[in-house]
């Protein structure tokens, strides 16, 4: 079912047959976002992302969009802290059209000074639509205090100052070094096989930049004590998002640390929310959820409540976190977690798009395909007393941070009932 070829510049094909499909999905990652940049270029890897949008010497901006729009399909691209990815799809037969707009663009654009003015402008705009979002505001928040003075503490859009300091030189030089064959990954999934899209990429490899996979920044420092913050705005909700620093993708617990975040707040058979929402009312939306990047991560909590039940709704939050430190979750509800997670893994495979989205991930995540079998196998051993450890090892205070964006103006209150649970 898988296809994977390393060509001799160092860059990485991964495919998925799907021959039950009338789509194929195309994406060209690349081992680059936030955390690779320094402070004066914060903003960098998004700014690139809008601008291979805007014209190569062949496609005008309008004409990238037509020719991938004008066969029935559809084109995007995202940043994060440490992948971007330009992906397509369409019909299977239009595998060649996909292939040729995508690699256009990551290897032919202009980077015109006009448009990159233009794009600027367009970037300020999106911060500002951000910002104007508490439920977004409160997470780049939580990731300021998460990660003080370190890259993957910045806005992966970066700040308004970063983004006018960024011009033609500064947004060049960033792809010379961060586009190279070696930290580049073509991946696709459908209605294909792995020759023909070898084929397609024949005449394209002697133009990728040449070069190995960069190095990777430094991890975060340990945390070793609370921290909060809190933002006042005038806002109908207080915005919650509570953090614990975990561990990385490839860290064996992390079987474990998947269980936990079910049965913690993933899904409206957690104890998160069948306590805070449907025992308590308290708040409309609650959830938990864990990320990994290569050397740390995190599991967050989040919710939007009325500012005077905060105090509550933290406290009981907090009490269903040490309840799990402090007792293992029982066979029935771990194996409820362990189906839930095992049939949403299943799930998510279904789709070319998501198939295509999976394989990218898993090269530049683990440098192979870790079959879904191998995942359902090694969540299917974990045991409730692995879930307890892991609980114990990452659900501490001095792993936890809190950000609010809440229409109080002092955070006293907090301060008082954090270090409680800390202490108690």
């Amino acid at each position: 079912m898988y296809g994977f070829s390393e060509l001799p510049n160092g860059l990485r094909v991964v495919t998925a047959a799907m021959p039950h499909l009338a789509s194929v999905s195309v994406g060209v990652w690349v081992d680059t976002g936030g955390r690779h940049e320094a402070a004066h270029e914060n903003g960098a890897a998004h700014f690139i992302e809008h601008m291979l949008f805007k014209g190569t010497r062949r496609r005008s901006a309008a004409r990238i969009s037509q020719d991938i729009e004008g066969i029935g399909g559809y084109l995007n691209a995202f940043t994060d802290e440490e992948h971007t990815c330009f992906y397509s799809r369409a019909v299977a037969s239009r595998l060649p059209e996909l292939i040729d707009v995508l690699l256009d663009m990551f290897l032919d654009s202009r980077f015109l000074p006009g448009e990159i003015e233009r794009e600027r402008d367009v970037i300020l705009e999106e911060q500002a639509m951000y910002r104007d979002q508490p439920a977004e505001l409160v997470h780049d928040l939580l990731n300021r205090v998460q990660f003080p003075r370190h890259p993957l503490g910045r806005p992966v859009i970066g700040t308004a100052r970063s983004v006018r300091g960024l011009g033609r030189r500064e947004l060049l030089g960033f792809l010379d070094r961060r586009y190279v064959a070696g930290a580049t990954v073509i991946a696709a999934a459908g209605n294909l096989t792995h020759e023909a899209v070898l084929e397609e990429l024949r005449r394209w490899t002697p133009r990728f930049r040449p070069g190995p996979q960069p190095p990777r920044p430094s991890a975060p420092p340990e945390p070793s004590a609370p921290r909060w913050l809190l933002h006042s705005r005038k806002t109908e909700q207080t915005q919650l998002a509570l953090g614990f620093r975990t561990t990385h993708r490839r860290d064996e617990r992390r079987f474990a640390l998947r269980l936990l975040n079910v049965v913690l707040g993933e899904n409206m058979s957690s104890r998160l929310f069948q306590g805070i929402r449907e025992r308590h009312g308290l708040a409309y939306s609650i959830q938990s959820t864990g990320t990994a990047w290569s050397d740390c991560g995190d599991l967050v909590i989040s919710a939007g409540l009325d500012d005077t039940n905060l105090e509550r709704a933290l406290g009981l939050v907090l009490r269903e976190v040490r309840r799990l430190v402090e007792r293992a979750p029982g066979k029935a509800e771990l194996e409820r977690a362990r189906d839930y997670a095992i049939g949403q893994g299943d799930l998510s495979l279904e789709g070319s798009e998501p198939m295509m989205m999976w394989l990218g991930e898993q090269i530049l995540g683990h440098g192979r395909v870790v079959p879904p079998e191998e995942t359902r196998r090694r969540l299917a051993s974990v045991s409730p007393s692995e879930v307890r450890a892991v609980a114990r090892d990452f659900l501490r205070a001095s792993r936890l941070s809190l950000a609010l964006v809440s229409p109080r103006s002092s955070d006293r209150g907090l301060g008082r009932l954090l270090d409680s649970w800390t202490t108690g």
